[in-house]
């Protein structure tokens, strides 16, 4: 992010609008209240809604006419960003992120602290800038598109364990499709040049997993995609794949290729899942886009 891109932070008191499920428990409940507390002290006029289920969030968003709130703040994890994402359509308000979720990529790519000061901050104070988002078969997306293994990790993923014991419910579905997966081989088309692979992460940002960087040259702000292509197969490849994820070498795999590009088409066998920050949105074959109307973003401060 450079000064050339920031837009000023609205005058006066932001107006915020908190969208949050109010089933988390614990730790994020406090900390959710623990931010709306910071938000009021500094003079912000907050306002709160709950969620009920999935698509909740996004139907908030879409229903926010113009002119009533500087910042929509989606109070959950990747998820909820995505789905107010897909739903504000307020040209002057803009996206904030409680950070409340499993990995919060989103807020790790912008440089936001999990901690409650810091993310009161930001949404009351800080910079807005616009943000390019991606569209997978007509559904946008804010960091990442995959398909693939991690698509059916994402699919096959028991929600009553992920609510147990947080990311490791992605661990164990990792190491039973790694074991068990068929590795369906996907022809991944990107600006009219086709690659084989049988995983491909299409990188809004550089971030992927949570604090993992899968492709260092992305950024949000940027008119183009990178492609993440991995070809290997069964269990060995998974596991080469995810060490050097966690250690920051994925690109300098001999087998992995990235690849940038503005327009991408994967293929294969049809009905594979496709997910998109963090949950399933549609399946192959799949068309991925920019998006024609950026995002306004809330930075940290």
């Amino acid at each position: 992010m450079t000064d050339a891109t920031l837009t000023p932070a609205a005058r006066g008191p932001r107006r915020i609008l908190a969208v949050f499920n109010p089933t988390a428990g614990g730790s994020r409940r406090a900390r959710f209240e623990r931010v709306i507390a910071a938000l009021r002290a500094q003079g912000c006029a907050v306002t709160v809604q709950h969620t009920t289920a999935r698509g909740d969030a996004e139907a908030i968003a879409r229903a926010l006419p113009p002119g009533t709130y500087d910042v929509i703040a989606a109070a959950g994890g990747d998820g909820t960003v995505n789905e107010i994402a897909n739903g504000l359509t307020a040209p002057d308000c803009a996206l904030g992120v409680i950070p409340l979720g499993t990995a919060n990529v989103l807020a790790r790519e912008i440089g936001l602290r999990l901690a409650p000061e810091p993310i009161a901050r930001a949404l009351a104070e800080g910079p807005v800038c616009p943000v390019r988002m991606g569209r997978a078969n007509g559904r946008r997306f804010v960091m990442m598109a995959g398909i693939g293994f991690d698509a059916n990790v994402v699919h096959g993923v028991s929600l009553s364990l992920k609510r147990r014991i947080g990311p490791l419910a992605y661990v164990w579905q990792a190491a039973k499709e790694a074991l068990g997966g068929d590795f369906a081989p996907l022809r991944v088309t990107i600006d009219g040049r086709t690659h084989q692979a049988t995983s491909a992460v299409i990188c809004n940002g550089r971030m992927y997993g949570g604090p993992f960087v899968a492709a260092p040259a992305a950024a949000l702000a940027d008119d183009q995609f990178h492609v993440v292509l991995m070809p290997g197969r069964g269990w060995f490849s998974v596991l080469r794949y995810g060490l050097a994820l966690v250690l920051g070498r994925l690109p300098m795999l001999r087998d992995v290729t990235i690849v940038a590009g503005r327009d991408i088409v994967a293929a294969g066998a049809d009905g594979q899942p496709v997910q998109a920050d963090g949950d399933i949105i549609t399946q192959t074959p799949v068309h991925i886009t920019l998006d024609p109307h950026p995002l306004k973003l809330v930075y940290p401060a």
